[in-house]
């Protein structure tokens, strides 16, 4: 396949939530099958239940314009027990860890830079029927992995081969 030749898979995710982090996998399994050639965004979607979950989504962002977005989101769902014990410093010892400007990711925490990018990512959610993480859009498709994630892989699978056929 050619890069960039099959649709964009957009992963809609809360960074406090463990549904995400199991989430992880199928979209670790994913990128090998498929590489360069799927596109997966990171949307975020942080729930109100997770008080930390928006300032962790603005970290990634900021993550993401360092060129560490994925190692940083890679890392932090592997921790989201300890952001919901430890609150910010767990944003800021996960930007160390991935070699992100530690300052820069505590002044974007400060100065609501990416706000904008959150919201715009939250409302775009809740318009296209996004209720819960992890949720799944690809080719028009909407897979809600918020209550089962069981079998969700195959059905992405199942629609990048049918996007990719037509």
């Amino acid at each position: 396949m050619i890069d960039g030749s099959l649709p964009r898979l957009e992963f809609w995710c809360d960074l406090q939530c463990p549904d995400c982090r199991t989430a992880l996998d199928d979209v670790r399994a994913l990128r090998a099958q498929y590489g360069d050639a799927l596109p997966v965004e990171l949307r975020h979607f942080p729930l109100e239940k997770h008080k930390h979950a928006y300032a962790a989504a603005e970290a990634a962002e900021e993550a993401f314009a360092q060129g560490l977005g994925w190692p940083f989101v890679e890392a932090l769902l592997a921790r989201v027990e300890e952001l919901d014990a430890r609150g910010q410093q767990v944003l800021l010892d996960v930007a160390r860890e991935v070699g992100a400007d530690v300052e820069e990711v505590d002044t974007a925490l400060v100065d609501g830079r990416h706000m904008l990018t959150v919201d715009a990512d939250q409302a775009e959610g809740k318009a296209i029927g996004v209720t819960g993480t992890p949720t799944y859009v690809i080719g028009g498709l909407r897979l809600d992995g918020g209550q089962s994630q069981d079998g969700l892989r195959e059905r992405i699978v199942a629609a990048i081969e049918a996007t990719h056929a037509s």
